[in-house]
């Protein structure tokens, strides 16, 4: 019983911090209780600025704790622990490290030593030339995952290629890739990004029929449908590999995701990802940490944990809207990794209205909170 209760206390504070108060952003004061007369679109406007910034606090509390990364609690905290985390830091540091780093070295050395051959000789058979660059491309993802000593668990059938066919998976890091790729040379639809990671996204990734598009251009929404059309048309082409969500979460929570993926007429593969903290956290917050240094603190963590499931493969229903068929695909992923739903757009993570739209719109929540009262 007492197990029982205490269960029950975690969920209810759990569902404390998802709803907060709203007292508790609202302005104090005797003010709020003094009777008034008729309310005139003045006045609603002089409170809608306070009620937008009371619902915008709570927004901003339950949105961006979709972004954050939970620090570990802290163990060495006596002098009988203490040293076994020092022992633990040089192990890890000046054992492990460098282990791993001789390691990726080493596949990069023999990816580089056959895939630049391959791609200049085998330019006129392009079925052999993908055949042996898919099956680089997973090998180097695998010398990847060794470098984190990963340990990965995957469930399901092993994906393959099929004409129609777009896998979907949650995101928490651009790794999420990486220990898909390993199993699966997947095209991959990708935020276009700096340095050595676009150079590697320009030329290797670029042979296994990798997307790109850069969130500022509008132009490139419309390029990337159309090559999202012709690519799952294609019948030699690479799995096609899409994460909905558009941004990176911290694997606690799914926010929503884009339709685009749900209105290819085809059928649409869900994929779970589930990474266990008890080592490391997966999340890669990008404007704090470069990927660069994302990787090193994977390279000096004890091990990368991880769980996959493939799960069964959908198609839209007679009367569903993409939208639709998006959330329930969305359910799917978020049943089988113990992931929380939340109603929010992870666009909103790289953008915010301006100050005049929001100024619209106070307008016109006065203006019909007014005219439901002038109605009554």
């Amino acid at each position: 019983m007492s197990s029982t209760a205490g269960r029950l206390v975690t969920s209810r504070s759990e569902l404390d911090l998802d709803h907060p108060n709203l007292e508790d952003y609202l302005p104090s004061g005797s003010s709020i209780n003094e009777p008034r007369g008729k309310l005139s679109l003045r006045d609603l406007l002089d409170i809608s600025p306070t009620l937008t910034e009371a619902a915008g606090a709570i927004v901003d509390d339950s949105f961006t704790r979709c972004f954050k990364s939970n620090p570990p609690e802290p163990w060495n905290w006596n002098i009988y622990l203490f040293p076994l985390w020092c022992f633990g830091v040089v192990v890890r540091y000046c054992l492990l490290f460098p282990l791993r780093v001789v390691t990726l070295a080493f596949g990069w050395i023999i990816f580089l030593s056959l895939f630049i051959p391959v791609n200049a000789l085998l330019k006129g058979q392009d079925r052999l030339r993908k055949k042996i660059e898919r099956v680089l491309v997973e090998m180097i993802c695998s010398f990847f995952v060794a470098s984190w000593t990963g340990v990965v668990k995957y469930h399901g059938p092993r994906p393959s290629i099929r004409p129609k066919q777009v896998y979907v998976a949650n995101h928490t890091s651009m790794i999420d890739f990486i220990v898909l790729e390993q199993m699966t040379a997947f095209a991959v639809i990708m935020q276009k990004h700096p340095g050595w990671v676009g150079l590697l996204q320009s030329t290797i990734l670029e042979s296994v029929g990798c997307i790109w598009f850069n969130r500022s251009e509008a132009k490139d929404r419309e390029i990337v449908a159309r090559k999202l059309r012709d690519h799952v048309q294609g019948t030699d082409n690479n799995p096609l590999l899409i994460f909905p969500e558009g941004t990176c979460v911290n694997n606690n929570y799914t926010v929503m995701f884009k339709k685009g993926a749900f209105e290819l007429d085809c059928t649409v593969c869900p994929i779970a990802i589930k990474y266990n903290k008890i080592f490391v956290d997966a999340f890669w917050n990008s404007r704090k940490q470069s990927f660069t240094m994302h990787l090193l603190q994977l390279m000096t963590s004890w091990a990368v944990v991880c769980e996959v499931w493939y799960l069964e493969p959908q198609t839209i229903r007679p009367g569903e809207t993409g939208i639709e068929f998006a959330e329930r695909v969305r359910d799917m992923i978020s049943l089988r990794a113990g992931l929380k739903k939340v109603p929010w757009d992870g666009y909103l993570k790289y953008s915010r209205p301006s100050s005049k739209h929001s100024e619209r719109k106070q307008q016109s929540f006065a203006e019909s909170i007014l005219a439901r009262l002038e109605e009554k």
